[in-house]
């Protein structure tokens, strides 16, 4: 008699067991080393209001993607003051600080983003952003509408503080302010990917890197994280359907893309529904542009539609694009129309994806720093964000930071990118200790 064995009965008990050792690994390995939180958040007391300060004053002068021009001037003369090397104008305005401890050990990366966006402000505050510049050729109001302006003064902070405390940094710290995750002008290359390319994960080899996101739906004092994909991957596209022009009295006359553009609309929203997983990862695929004629009886030749597509593993990202391809393509041939489809259109960010064995070792770090119950696991947002760049290339832990007052009912906060987004100035000595201990940590976990 011969029994058939299904090994997926024995995977969920094997990683749970896995899971379980991991995790009394780490509580047994945090009891033995130092702790210097109690230090760091003493100090922390100390810069709370020159970490305020920072952030209003970039606040107030805004600069957007690849043009952190003062931001970056700012950073690199206060990194200096502390006795930082500093490396400027990588990735274009970056700024690249390195701490060296006064005992060997791994090397950790601190990621800020630097970059404000074309949004006018509408919120009442003494550092409101007045700001106007040029964007892709047209004039536009300049805001921090994001919080970046928060994770700088954030980093200012945890610099200032670790390089007071170097006498007990076991190892190295890489300090990376970033611009423009929002996204590069227009022609330019920038962000993530360009640091990268420029080698800012080398010299020295970064080993593991840390990333937090201030947000305003979460309460101040708490922190948000999720082992894997915290954060979708993105494509945007561009479809472009060319028909034949006719009268639109006689659109038997013709081919008509308007038609045809809509049966592509209605046959993609399918992709989701009825094709893609939802018990196991989410996925968006929205189109949200659509260009074509100029009059109500004219049928025109081609029809323009943009969108952008969100999933949350590799595998699916490869298979609803797949599905959008066939989709189109197909569709636009039934209607006798051609499509041509750019997809990546401008814009691809990997999943942003925490190391599953890395969040587990640090949870406790987060726990002691905002303590257990404000240490909240989360679903995964569709959003995106290019610290996923980085987190391909080393492990990494990307966590959420609350910044919106207690007991404020979330649906009267402004939204990220909205020009009423606002963030409590509370909020940031929760990422300056966040970031500290999660360095302090990581070296006494890691150190030889």
């Amino acid at each position: 008699m011969k029994i058939k064995i299904n090994k997926s009965h024995f995977e969920y008990p094997i990683k749970t067991l896995s899971l379980f050792i991991l995790m009394l690994f780490t509580t047994l390995a945090f009891a033995q080393f130092k702790d210097h939180s109690k230090v760091v958040n003493k100090i922390a007391d100390k810069i709370e209001q020159k970490v305020i300060d920072w952030r209003h004053d970039i606040h107030q002068n805004p600069e957007l993607g690849n043009r952190e021009f003062r931001t970056a001037a700012l950073i690199a003369k206060h990194l200096e003051s502390l006795g930082i090397d500093v490396q400027t104008k990588v990735g274009m305005t970056g700024v690249v600080g390195i701490l060296k401890g006064d005992k060997p050990g791994p090397v950790v990366a601190l990621r800020a983003d630097m970059d404000a966006l074309p949004v006018e402000e509408k919120n009442n505050l003494p550092y409101a952003s007045k700001v106007k510049t040029t964007y892709n050729g047209n004039e536009t109001s300049v805001m921090h509408a994001c919080g970046h302006d928060g994770h700088v003064a954030i980093l200012m902070g945890v610099a200032e503080i670790l390089s007071a405390m170097k006498t007990d940094l076991k190892g190295a710290v890489k300090f990376i302010f970033q611009p423009a995750e929002e996204g590069a002008p227009a022609g330019e290359e920038g962000g993530a990917s360009l640091m990268i390319k420029e080698g800012v994960l080398e010299n020295p080899q970064v080993d593991v890197i840390f990333g937090l996101h201030l947000d305003a739906f979460y309460e101040v004092g708490t922190i948000a994280y999720r082992p894997a994909g915290i954060m979708a991957g993105v494509n945007d596209m561009k479809i472009t359907v060319k028909g034949t022009p006719a009268h639109g009295a006689y659109p038997w006359v013709g081919i008509d893309p308007i038609v045809v553009s809509a049966q592509i609309i209605t046959s993609l929203q399918t992709i989701v529904s009825r094709n893609v997983t939802l018990t196991n990862n989410p996925a968006v695929v929205t189109i949200g542009a659509i260009n074509g004629g100029n009059r109500s009886n004219i049928i025109p030749e081609q029809v323009e539609m943009l969108g952008t597509i969100r999933t949350f593993t590799n595998e699916d990202e490869a298979f609803v694009l797949k599905r959008i391809r066939e989709i189109t393509e197909l569709t636009a041939r039934a209607g006798g129309t051609t499509a041509m489809i750019e997809l990546p259109y401008s814009t691809h960010f990997p999943v942003t994806y925490n190391d599953e064995k890395l969040t587990s070792l640090m949870l406790p770090t987060l726990e002691k720093t905002a303590g257990k119950e404000n240490v909240i696991l989360i679903p995964p947002t569709t959003g995106a964000e290019d610290f996923s760049f980085f987190a391909q290339k080393v492990p990494g832990l990307y966590f959420f930071v609350g910044a919106t007052t207690k007991g404020r009912d979330p649906k009267t906060v402004g939204d990220h990118h909205t020009p009423q987004f606002l963030m409590d100035d509370s909020a940031f000595k929760t990422g300056v200790n966040a970031l500290c201990n999660l360095v302090f940590d990581y070296m006494e976990l890691n150190s030889q």
